[in-house]
């Protein structure tokens, strides 16, 4: 959660205070911006493609694989086209969902939640994969969305190299952004394979971050949507 700087983050029970500059505990200095180079977007998606598949096909050498074999010649284009056109889509803002508004007509002035929103995304200290849900909610300003949108938005910040934290704010500014509105709330739960599969291997914990604003800093409103998480 995202407070006076910080952000509230929780690992298995234990709540971390940390400030938005460190990014938590372990996490290298880093913004709520993605960091990108100026030329991010010079080469086109081909282009990455073919790039990207002959440095990795390098990779695959240096590991002692022979491309040669069927299951493998075919693996560094593979590689490529997934990284470019589908987990790290998101990192090309023309990929951003185009998403209208509509006028609340039912004239709902109530927070609308919407919950377990399944994503996955990719570790951007080690690049394997964070599998979580993503619960949303908002209070409308005059103006809604289709409810699928809620969910592209999140799968869109979710296609890149990700810290969780940061992922968090990503999906909150984008969406009070979008709905025009400061009242957006975000509650993700994640495993990060970092932590399960490799490292300390520690497979049974998950990380809660969050980020509360507009109404939903306050506690009474605050608490009837983390209510709503228990159902």
């Amino acid at each position: 959660m995202k407070q006076n700087g910080t952000v509230h983050t929780i690992t298995s029970t234990r709540t971390i205070e940390v400030s938005i500059d460190e990014m938590g505990d372990e996490h290298v200095s880093t913004s709520v911006d993605t960091p990108l180079r100026a030329d991010a977007f010079d080469l086109n998606d081909e282009e990455k493609i073919e790039k990207i598949a002959l440095h990795f096909g390098e990779i695959m050498d240096i590991l002692g694989l022979d491309r040669t074999d069927d299951s493998l010649s075919g693996t560094p284009r593979r590689v490529a086209k997934m990284y470019v056109k589908e987990i790290f889509s998101g990192l090309n803002p023309a990929n951003f969902p185009d998403i209208k508004l509509f006028e609340n007509k039912y004239q709902y002035n109530q927070m609308l939640v919407e919950k377990n929103i399944l994503f996955y995304s990719n570790c951007e200290h080690h690049f394997v994969p964070i599998i979580g849900k993503a619960h949303v909610a908002y209070i409308s300003s005059g103006k809604v969305i289709g409810l699928s949108k809620i969910n592209r938005v999140v799968q869109h910040f979710a296609k890149r190299p990700q810290v969780q934290e940061r992922l968090t704010m990503q999906i909150t500014d984008a969406l009070k952004r979008v709905l025009e509105t400061e009242d957006v709330a975000v509650v993700i739960d994640a495993t990060h394979l970092c932590v399960s599969s490799r490292g300390v291997k520690d497979v049974n914990s998950s990380t809660v971050t969050s980020h509360f604003s507009g109404q939903f800093a306050q506690e009474q409103t605050k608490n009837e949507f983390l209510k709503y998480l228990e159902l």
